[in-house]
């Protein structure tokens, strides 16, 4: 069984690594440091068996509570699985480095996938598993990487009715960083 993992790397080399742990109060503390809030949360035990309709039903007091919390304006599910025919085109959308003008807020109730934070000099991978919540604050350079045989359920929410707004920082600093099974 695979768990929460955070390796930090120097931005101009992926074989220098900084800090690699996989203890939650680590990666909350540590990511907490630079504005990255970091939680876990158990999804409902029923999760993989709802719709997404049903799921953001039954979730609804959570979600609730999040909305008010930072002002989210919506909320959506995003799911992908190894069998998807577009799911080459789908991961090659993510793996550029960009930025968000709100905060990015991923749940993951299912599955997994790869953040990585450009923050200074270094890459933060951060390998999120159901139950984590991960939000990358406003303007914070990263990219996401689903891996090459993507499984995964997230709840995404936004303060942006208008859901995912990606802009574009021009940069190849993502190229040597990719999930772990894709390297």
């Amino acid at each position: 069984m695979s768990a929460t993992h955070l390796v930090v790397f120097a931005d101009d080399d992926p074989g220098l690594v900084h800090l690699d742990t996989t203890d939650p109060e680590a990666i909350a503390r540590v990511l907490g440091i630079k504005g990255i809030r970091y939680a876990r949360h158990a999804p409902p035990a029923e999760a993989a068996s709802l719709d997404d309709d049903a799921l953001l039903a039954l979730m609804e007091d959570t979600l609730a509570g999040w909305r008010e919390e930072a002002g989210f304006a919506s909320q959506d599910i995003v799911s992908l699985r190894p069998d998807h025919p577009q799911r080459e085109a789908l991961r090659a959308k993510f793996l550029d480095e960009h930025i968000h003008a709100e905060d990015e807020v991923r749940w993951f109730v299912d599955g997994r996938g790869w953040f990585f934070l450009h923050l200074g000099t270094e890459v933060w991978r951060v390998q999120c598993e159901a139950g984590d919540r991960i939000d990358v604050p406003a303007g914070t350079k990263h990219w996401f990487d689903m891996g090459e045989a993507p499984t995964f359920r997230a709840v995404r929410l936004f303060t942006n009715p208008e859901g995912w707004v990606a802009q574009w920082t021009g940069s190849d600093v993502s190229d040597p960083f990719r999930a772990p099974e894709a390297a």
